[in-house]
């Protein structure tokens, strides 16, 4: 029998990483993005496009096994220097459209008796970094939320779960930034960044069968980059 997953963020890094993934181990992946290259285009900051979106999905294949919250963006800006708008997109974006999609998603997969959902979050929400205060605090906050909305839902057959990457070889990081220096990477133990395809090893575990008693956890597939 088929299994049907969302993935936000799925036009490009690990978003398409993990649908590329899911579809060549059977899933069926419908992917939302602003990107037009998309299967729906949404905003998920949106409540409403988010809701419309995941309407037309139901719609189209009846029932929901997985969500995957894997938009966003990043940049680098002193503290100092983050505009209020800034760090509100960051909360809008990161913080938001989990909220959103969890939100159109979770009544049809409590209805059905189950499901999961895997947020990607990220290490700088565990450790903090020198300019990433508005990231690291947004993806911090899904932390939060990925916990609350597991204790939540546990009893209701909807296991949820969060992704921590390391940082990661996507078009996300410019060919400039200080996570691509040599220096940088030389402290690694692994001594390169993290591929998308890895972490879609790990989001695949998390929304099999396998993971039947994992909800509530972070796992980290950061190379070490946190220990």
């Amino acid at each position: 029998m088929s299994r049907n997953a969302i993935v936000t963020g799925s036009a490009s890094g690990i978003g398409a990483g993990i649908a590329d993934l899911l579809r060549a181990s059977g899933w069926s992946v419908v992917g939302v993005d602003l990107s037009p290259t998309a299967d729906h285009v949404a905003d998920v900051s949106d409540p409403d496009a988010v809701r419309a979106a995941v309407g037309r999905i139901l719609e189209d294949v009846g029932e929901v096994d997985a969500l995957v919250s894997a938009a966003g963006h990043y940049d680098i800006t002193p503290v100092s220097e983050i505009s209020a708008e800034a760090l509100h997109r960051m909360l809008r974006v990161h913080l938001g459209g989990l909220r959103n999609t969890a939100r159109a998603v979770l009544p049809s997969m409590v209805a059905r008796g189950g499901g999961a959902i895997v947020a990607v979050t990220s290490e700088l929400a565990i450790g903090g970094g020198d300019g990433d205060a508005h990231y690291a605090a947004a993806k911090g906050a899904v932390i939060g939320l990925v916990r609350s909305l597991a204790a939540e839902y546990a009893d209701r057959g909807v296991r949820i779960n969060a992704v921590a990457p390391g940082p990661t070889d996507t078009p996300l990081l410019a060919a400039d930034s200080p996570w691509r220096a040599p220096d940088y990477l030389a402290t690694l133990p692994n001594r390169r960044l993290t591929r998308p395809d890895e972490i879609a090893r790990v989001v695949e575990f998390l929304v099999s069968a396998d993971a039947a008693f994992c909800t509530g956890e972070v796992i980290s597939p950061n190379g070490g980059a946190v220990i």
